[in-house]
């Protein structure tokens, strides 16, 4: 039997890279073909680049889907050739034969965590970087758990601590105010709001550097600072960050007093969206050995409609949880548990 294993699993591999690669890279370059009127004279070397910092964030979305129609078709074709039959007429048990299958599964659902939390947040930043740069825009901004560093319009690096876009509110602005050749003035706030027009600093402290005064006002107006539109335009999008990352951002936000829904709900699926792997291996497997489905389009159609009805249900629950209508916890993990329920009944129940 581990011969047979051996050659399932090989021929499993062999599907799910030509699936999962081609897929990937395809999708990467119907991106830059919908984009390339924004780009400013790219070169074909840039676009290929712009593309491949993109492959790993549709590997992650499209891995699922993939290991179902790779799982399905491979234990399809053993039934359609009679290898299943086979096997169980020498004593052979359905589930023993499939257990590589599972720890694959489970391989594969923690090189899509690693994926979401290594390589897509820096292929990210790379792609909007180079975006960007095809664009013509320059780098002003720098963020890193809600913190930023900028130049504000007359040249001035700030930093801004925390900033929370729904409010339009910065906390701990420090602003850095140099002479020809010297730090001549240095603004320290403890909050800056946007009014619709320009930035209102409130309690602020005000260093000379030159004489060493000190001065603390109540609030000024600072319209040096980017309007909050651009603000939004450069931050960091969840999916540019890792767990740790958002974890220390949502948490750094609940300290300031303030509680951003939707990222508690993009952080709860960053670890519940990889496990769906092992239940689609699970499905798959579970639904081919029926011995009762159609061929390999069949087999793909199914895989494909399965993902599609996986998909629209977690958006779907996800959308209830941005809205703030079920919590952050329940949005993110109710479809894939649905899922991985259903599944581990269905191999439960493979009939020997």
């Amino acid at each position: 039997m581990l011969i047979i294993q051996r050659l399932y699993l090989k021929d499993f591999f062999k599907l799910l890279l030509i699936i999962t690669i081609g897929l990937s890279i395809t999708f990467s370059l119907l991106e830059i073909i919908n984009k390339i009127d924004n780009f400013r004279f790219p070169s074909a070397s840039n676009l290929l680049l712009y593309a491949l910092f993109n492959t790993p964030r549709n590997f992650l979305y499209l891995l699922p889907m993939s290991v179902l129609i790779c799982s399905l078709f491979t234990s399809g074709q053993a039934f359609h050739r009679k290898e299943i039959t086979a096997i169980k007429a020498a004593g052979g048990k359905l589930r023993n034969l499939f257990y590589p299958f599972i720890l694959t599964s489970v391989l594969l659902s923690f090189i899509a965590f690693i994926t979401g939390e290594i390589i897509v947040p820096d292929s990210s930043r790379r792609a909007i970087e180079l975006k960007n740069t095809l664009k013509g825009k320059s780098k002003r901004f720098s963020f890193s758990e809600g913190s930023l560093w900028l130049k504000s319009r007359n040249g001035s690096p700030v930093k801004i601590d925390l900033y929370i876009i729904e409010h339009k509110v910065a906390k701990g602005v420090d602003i850095f105010v140099f002479g020809k050749d010297f730090l001549k003035e240095r603004i320290v706030a403890e909050k800056a709001s946007w009014n619709g027009e320009t930035w209102i600093l409130e309690n602020i402290t005000k260093y000379d550097i030159e004489t060493g005064k000190i001065n603390k006002i109540k609030t000024m107006n600072y319209p040096e600072l980017e309007s909050p539109e651009l603000f939004a335009e450069e931050i960091k999008q969840p999916d540019e960050m890792g767990v740790v990352e958002l974890y220390i951002y949502t948490k750094r936000l609940k300290n300031a007093g303030f509680k951003n829904i939707k990222l508690i709900v993009d952080l709860n699926s960053k670890i519940s969206f990889p496990l769906i792997n092992i239940f689609m291996m699970l499905l798959g497997i579970s639904l081919s050995s029926r011995g009762k489905l159609g061929g390999s389009l069949f087999n793909a159609g199914l895989g494909l409609l399965i993902s599609l009805f996986y998909w629209l249900s977690y958006t779907f629950t996800l959308s209830l949880g941005y809205a703030g209508i079920i919590p952050p916890a329940i949005a993110a993990w109710i479809i894939p548990l649905i899922f991985g329920i259903f599944a581990v009944y269905l191999f439960i129940k493979i009939p020997e």
